[in-house]
């Protein structure tokens, strides 16, 4: 909003995300939707020891959302975060909705309980069952396209969201279940 009226914001994703020189465990950049538009988003994770109950807090995700995928990651990911505090923050204050931040949000989690930094041009999405399958997500193509067009050299993807065509200075990885995308990375 400006002084004239409404300005169009012709890249949002550069808004909310944060690029470090060095990658930082427990920060990996997730392919969000906003209206039609793709939107790129940092999501972050912080686990570590809990003194008294384990306490889940997400901001920007559904809180029951998260204890449900912390459940999935420990039954069909091996990743155990009982006596853990786990907090999960989408950065910029963005609220997000979709089902296509579930592996993001799991690939934080483990990224920051084990301690080792994710690559800074890998970006993700996907709905994570109840069973460890990587479910496909609407518009895949073009959430690729859009974290090709801000750099991103790679992306792990669930497998039905792999394109046809590769996407120039790309790499896509195609994953079907939680244990394949938490090796791939």
């Amino acid at each position: 909003m400006t002084d004239r009226g409404l300005r169009e914001v012709a890249n949002p994703s550069a808004i909310f995300l944060s690029r470090y020189e060095e990658p930082i465990a427990g920060s990996i950049v997730m392919i969000s939707r906003e209206g039609t538009r793709p939107l790129l988003v940092e999501v972050q994770a912080l686990v570590d020891d809990a003194f008294a109950n384990p306490r889940r807090v997400a901001i920007g995700l559904d809180q029951n959302r998260l204890a449900m995928l912390l459940a999935i990651l420990h039954r069909h990911g091996g990743v155990h975060t009982i006596g853990q505090d786990v907090f999960v923050n989408v950065v910029g204050g963005v609220k997000v909705l979709e089902t296509g931040s579930d592996l993001a949000v799991l690939l934080a989690v483990t990224s920051s309980l084990r301690g080792q930094a994710l690559p800074n041009d890998l970006a993700v999405f996907g709905e994570v069952g109840l069973s460890g399958e990587i479910r496909p997500v609407p518009n895949g193509q073009e959430r690729l396209r859009e974290a090709a067009k801000h750099g991103f050299k790679r992306a792990i993807v669930p497998k039905a969201n792999v394109p046809r065509q590769d996407i120039e200075g790309m790499e896509i990885v195609g994953v079907t279940r939680l244990h394949e995308a938490l090796a791939a990375v």
